[in-house]
């Protein structure tokens, strides 16, 4: 197969949405209805012991949330698909965004009950920033929810983007009776199963079929008609140009954890999500076609396998073919590094891959030469642009509860580090480490995996501390002898680049006010 073909057959897409809305079970089930699995499993359940593919960690499977990117590839219909099952929880929205600039395009689901909610507003802001094709998922279809036009419009009112809604539901709640294909113009009846894929489904063509009466209650039936009638009357025709540009968002309907509605939702993404786009680096546009490769990396995972202590740089491949055992440029550091060990994911189950083409996400085994943001190739030196980095808004100080364990503190912390969950400050002043994150939950998450994959026991207790802001000058003599009247809260961070810490937005303002020669900034990249 040409270089062509292999990327005119790749979908790499996120999956977003608001905490609890059903993003993991809905990756759970594109898996189902891909055969990539045979049985789903369940993000909660009492009755199902089979945990999700993509939720995997300990901590992941006791709250029933995801916090870190997860990345799952399976063939569908010729295809290639890889799917990135990010973190809901606004706690873990720097990995969400991140995640974002390595997708061609994004799956929103929403609750039909809440609607649009909060973070996924922050979201599509996101999406918007890039014009990344959207699709929506409202799910939930099996429990009462709003009425499917009043969620239309609050999708087109707080999203900012028009909506073309691709399947209807029929009933909701206890008379869900299945899922109208409008962009198929036929319908699929489903008995909910939670766990297997549902083969032998009844199909009917188009909604004045007779076979229909015949098949639903006479009252859903009439409603069916009369709502697809409205829905063509009052939205456009589903156009993938104004898709592809992120103007318009088609809208599915459904039950991820009954099934309902995922066949049409896979079937359609298919056949109008976009292959591997080109990319801006700092000195061109690169496309997917051109034969050398490059990529760059978007996320960092230390421990996947806590046996083994592994370090797992997850890049995107964005133009040209990766050849594992290769020997590729690492821009940054200016060096050419090999790669002997490089994996494709079922989330944390991997297999060796031995070439990876546009659009495929690739785990390179690291031992601490890659960062979130690096760029390989063949030779060109430019950077990928476009990964965000966070100011982070709430501080504490690590406070370590084993003497004996230092070492494996130090080196906890630091790998964590390197995933981007959090930034370390070191004080120059008694060498008092402090973390920041953009929410409090990522604290729980480093203390429990601190103890469990490092065996470190750590605290982390509050510090009075406004804002972490990086230093510089055009004079060095002006920024020694601010470091020398302010040593009490400088710090450096974890690539030695140094911080004022300060104590209040008020005081941060005063010295701004006093220290003129100095520039304050309010992210790492300056």
């Amino acid at each position: 197969m040409t270089l062509e073909q292999e990327i005119g057959r790749r979908r790499t897409f996120g999956i977003i949405a608001h905490p609890d809305a059903g993003k993991t079970t809905l990756t759970e089930k594109l898996l189902l209805f891909g055969g990539a699995i045979q049985t789903a499993g369940a993000v909660k359940s009492n009755k199902i012991d089979i945990g999700t593919r993509s939720d995997w960690m300990d901590i992941e499977k006791q709250r029933g949330i995801s916090v870190a990117t997860s990345v799952m590839g399976f063939e569908y219909k010729e295809l290639k698909i890889n799917i990135l099952d990010t973190p809901g929880h606004k706690d873990f929205a720097e990995d969400t965004y991140r995640t974002l600039t390595a997708v061609d395009s994004v799956i929103m689901v929403i609750d039909c009950v809440k609607g649009v909610e909060e973070q996924t507003e922050k979201l599509m802001e996101v999406c918007r920033m890039r014009n990344t094709p959207v699709i929506c998922f409202i799910n939930k279809l099996d429990r009462e929810g709003q009425d499917a036009f009043t969620l239309l419009d609050e999708i087109e009112e707080k999203l900012g983007i028009k909506v073309r809604p691709m399947s209807w539901p029929i009933g909701m709640g206890k008379s869900l009776r299945g899922v109208y294909n409008i962009y198929e113009n036929n319908l699929n009846l489903y008995e909910p199963n939670k766990q297997k894929r549902v083969d032998d489904v009844v199909e009917i063509k188009g909604v004045d079929d007779p076979e229909l009466d015949k098949r639903l209650p006479e009252g859903l039936v009439k409603e069916l008609r009369e709502e697809i009638e409205l829905v063509n009357g009052v939205y456009d025709e589903f156009n993938a140009e104004t898709y592809l540009k992120g103007e318009v968002a088609p809208v599915f309907f459904g039950s991820a954890v009954n099934n309902f509605g995922v066949r049409e939702l896979l079937d359609c993404f298919t056949q109008i999500a976009p292959p591997p786009k080109s990319r801006e680096t700092e000195e061109r546009e690169i496309s997917p076609e051109e034969k050398k490769f490059s990529g760059f990396i978007f996320k960092i995972h230390a421990n996947m396998d806590p046996k083994h202590r592994n370090r797992i740089a997850f890049v995107r491949v964005c133009s040209g073919k990766f050849e594992r055992g290769s020997n590729y440029y690492h821009v940054r550091d200016d060096k050419k590094i090999r790669f002997s060990n490089a994996t494709a994911f079922m989330a944390q189950q991997k297999e060796t891959v031995e070439e990876a083409f546009p659009g495929d996400i690739v785990g390179l085994y690291d031992t601490g030469n890659l960062k979130i943001g690096d760029t390989l190739s063949e030779g060109e030196k430019g950077l990928y642009k476009g990964i965000p980095s966070f100011s982070p808004e709430m501080f504490r100080e690590v406070i370590n509860m084993d003497a004996m364990k230092s070492k494996q503190l130090d080196k906890g912390l630091n790998q964590l580090m390197d995933e981007g969950l959090a930034q370390l400050f070191t004080f120059e002043l008694g060498s008092r480490k402090v973390v920041g994150t953009v929410g409090a939950l990522q604290f729980e998450v480093l203390q429990h995996r601190l103890l469990n994959e490092y065996g470190a026991n750590a605290k982390f207790e509050p510090v009075n501390i406004y804002k972490a802001c990086w230093i510089s000058s055009k004079e060095r003599a002006k920024l020694d002898a601010f470091i020398k009247d302010k040593q009490r809260h400088i710090a450096k961070d974890k690539e030695g680049k140094l911080v004022f810490m300060a104590e209040s937005k008020a005081w941060l303002q005063m010295v701004q006010d006093n220290f003129p020669d100095i520039e304050f900034h309010f992210i790492s990249e300056f």
